[in-house]
């Protein structure tokens, strides 16, 4: 079954716009992975408008103990900027998963993959990925569907690439044939990918619906989602929320 991190920054937005601390992004971590979510993506931007240094290190915190308590294995994914200042956090929280996202100064979400023909990319991703191949953290680079870099993200170590699917998802919400249509870049791509030994990932306004469709991908291993499954979750609950994603990806596999 593909596996399902959920990204909890909107929490963090929501308490972040009042003073204190509800909702509980730690208390919802443990909504998510009770439901079955198999596990927790944050993205600790530098302004610190939803995750802070704090939620990092308390998801960390809870993680370990969730884990140690139901003798499970749920994993914590950190996005974030290939920055000095991103990877301090990651050094110090030790997640599962690195993931690396390039980051425009004053973006609202991130809205594109990274270009590895630039060989300025490549020289300021490789030394990063080499330290955390090193520390053992499993690392994915956020990608779009050319294949022309994937050859360049095996070679300076990325275990995965992670699929950005605001393309296929704005086009889902057109028609679910527009969705088709792009959706058969992304099967090339993770099929280029696969023949590479990368593994992949995906995420970026995934919902049940158009998951009908993406959760067909051949070698899709995970799905982070965070946007549309909480805005959902305002509507249901999340236990409800999460149980329907899990369905819908199951279907498929």
């Amino acid at each position: 079954m593909t596996q399902l991190s959920v990204n909890v920054n909107k929490i963090a937005t929501l308490r972040n716009s009042r003073a204190g601390k509800l909702p509980s992004v730690t208390h919802f971590c443990e909504i998510i992975l009770n439901a079955g979510a198999h596990g927790i993506t944050v993205h600790p931007r530098e302004d610190e408008r939803h995750i802070t240094r704090n939620d990092v290190f308390e998801i960390k915190e809870f993680l370990t103990a969730y884990n140690q308590k139901h003798n499970t294995k749920k994993e914590y994914n950190m996005e974030g900027e290939p920055s000095e200042r991103f990877m301090n956090l990651v050094l110090a929280a030790k997640p599962n998963q690195v993931t690396l996202v390039p980051v425009k100064p004053g973006e609202i979400t991130s809205d594109h993959g990274f270009h590895l023909l630039d060989t300025t990319v490549k020289e300021l991703l490789a030394p990063i990925i080499d330290r955390c191949r090193k520390e053992n953290f499993r690392v994915s680079l956020f990608m779009e569907t050319d294949p022309a870099g994937y050859k360049i993200a095996k070679e300076i170590g990325a275990d995965r690439i992670e699929l950005y699917t605001g393309p296929f998802a704005h086009a889902f919400d057109s028609s679910a044939e527009a969705g088709k249509v792009f959706f058969k870049d992304y099967i090339l791509a993770a099929e280029a990918a696969h023949a590479l030994g990368l593994q992949v990932n995906a995420g970026h306004d995934l919902d049940t619906d158009n998951l009908e469709v993406f959760a067909t991908l051949p070698h899709l291993a995970e799905v982070s989602i965070g946007h549309r499954l909480i805005s959902r979750a305002l509507e249901i609950g999340m236990e409800s929320t999460i149980l329907e994603y899990l369905k819908v990806l199951s279907l498929k596999n």
